[in-house]
């Protein structure tokens, strides 16, 4: 896919503009005169620069349209939420053998006095499925029929960083887009009034911070659009005092027509990227306040989400001060909104679940901050025939070890370092299996043993999803074609319903 091939071959004025030839320079210049560059009318662009986030047809008929992705920021254990290992609670307080860790690299343990931390969870099967949560996803544990509950995850990257790029981005490198902006891409948006991709956080803030969310050698079009918890969702998003909408939209359409121009001299989709936000912005004036406005909520919803929950009374300092129950339950009703309103991707992002010491309290806090607002997006998209087009996945960059986190060789071990071997993710909807428990890890959740799925492998079967190959899409920058699954990723067609 290439914006400037498409543009070149749509009509002959294009294709005459685009060349340096008489015919073109006459062109040009005509597009150029003064008076009409002044005049009310813009230049029409090519189709495809017209409106970049128009909706595009799919590879293969799609299973999902939407997408909203719950990200824990900073990595939830595993092992005291989703994978409970009793023999890792036999085994408390004993080291590993020097095998196991002898190539491993961490964070922070020391390994020569590092010894396993058991969990004080406990755990139950649920649904039909049989499905296992911890006492602190009592609300998720209702979802579990309507769960894909995946064990084997592993990664690349053992720092936050790194391995928040690798989730989001494909690779553990800067500058590369992210899944939403591929997504975008690849299909564009259902909504004529708020951005194909937007982005609600709450909390301390990520280590990667808009990085996650970037378009990186993508048109920025693409990109994810932060929305605030406060306030006007955009900054700016109100005229100035004695500025008329009337007279706004007469600056851009003298706006669009000099930028149209000078699309047509340079074929630059950066260009068309600046004249569609513009206009998209024009119109949020109006969409994006309607759409922050929850007083259309009925009573019943908004406590199922758990709008205006009191927080526990727990020393917890990691998940970001106080409001934060209320900013996530917020975030969970605004993506289901966002959704029914046509937005492709959603990302609710909150830091920080990087709990290397305090684990009992920190998990306890963010787990009954983020459980009840999940389930009920979950419910609530199922009630309203939306789950079987919106894909939900639950997910943070990597997951925590089974030793307990030594750091500087202190004998008070309360957290679990970061580990990359072995992590859960939950999703849900769009298309994936519910009730299903996927991939197994050994009996103290070191290693892998069975189904093992890489960040790429969800990547292609994310775009499978949503009928798009994951070979196929692709943008050709600096001489290659790049694609979100880089040079690796399979489809994991277990996990399709």
């Amino acid at each position: 896919m290439n914006p400037l091939l498409e543009a070149a071959h749509l009509t002959k004025r294009d294709f005459f503009t685009t060349t340096a030839n008489g015919l073109g320079l006459l062109a040009v210049g005509s597009l150029l005169d003064k008076d009409r560059a002044l005049g009310a009318t813009p230049v029409p662009l090519p189709t495809s620069a017209a409106n970049p986030l128009a909706a595009r047809k799919p590879h293969h008929a799609p299973r999902a349209k939407n997408c909203i992705f719950i990200f824990m920021e900073g990595a939830p254990s595993q092992l005291d939420l989703f994978d409970p290992k009793p023999k890792l609670n036999e085994l408390n307080g004993k080291p590993l053998p020097e095998s196991l860790t002898k190539n491993v690299r961490f964070a922070f343990i020391k390994k020569e006095s590092a010894v396993l931390m058991g969990s004080p969870r406990t755990f139950k099967k649920h649904g039909n499925s049989g499905m296992e949560f911890s006492d602190l996803l009592p609300h998720l544990a209702q979802c579990s029929d309507d769960l894909l509950q995946v064990r084997s995850m592993h990664t690349d990257q053992f720092n936050h960083h790194p391995a928040q790029l690798v989730l989001t981005c494909g690779r553990g490198t800067f500058g590369l887009p992210s899944m939403g902006a591929w997504l975008t891409y690849g299909l564009g948006s259902e909504s004529n009034d708020l951005p194909g991709y937007v982005v609600l956080t709450a909390g301390r803030g990520t280590s990667a911070g808009t990085s996650l969310w970037q378009s990186g050698f993508l048109p920025s079009v693409y990109s994810g659009v932060l929305f605030r918890n406060q306030g006007d969702p955009v900054l700016n998003l109100r005229n100035p005092e004695g500025l008329p909408p009337h007279l706004q939209r007469q600056g851009l359409d003298v706006l669009a027509s000099l930028n149209a121009r000078r699309f047509q001299q340079m074929q630059d989709p950066e260009i068309a990227s600046r004249i569609a936000a513009y206009e998209l912005a024009f119109r949020m004036q109006t969409a994006a306040p309607e759409f922050v406005d929850l007083s259309g909520e009925t009573d019943a919803t908004l406590e199922m989400y758990g709008v205006h929950r009191s927080e526990p009374n727990l020393k917890a300092t990691r998940a970001g001060g106080p409001g934060q129950y209320q900013n996530y339950a917020k975030n969970c009703l605004l993506a289901r909104r966002l959704v029914e309103r046509g937005v492709r991707f959603v990302n609710i992002v909150h830091a920080s679940w990087d709990h290397h010491s305090n684990l009992n309290n920190e998990l306890t806090f963010n787990s009954g901050m983020a459980d009840q607002p999940i389930a009920a997006l979950i419910k609530d998209l199922k009630q309203r025939g939306l789950l079987d087009e919106t894909l939900v996945v639950i997910a943070g960059e990597f997951g925590r070890t089974p030793l307990g986190e030594n750091r500087g060789g202190s004998p008070n071990v309360t957290g679990r370092d970061h580990h990359p071997n072995a992590f859960s993710i939950l999703l849900a909807g769009g298309g994936v299996k519910g009730g299903l428990t996927y991939g197994e890890t050994d009996e103290i959740g070191w290693n892998i043993v069975k189904n093992p799925v890489h960040i790429n492998d969800f990547h292609a079967t994310l775009l499978h999803l949503f009928g798009l190959d994951h070979l196929r899409l692709t943008h050709r920058f600096q001489g290659r074609d790049f694609r979100l699954t880089d040079v690796a990723g399979k489809v994991v067609h277990d996990w399709l319903a």
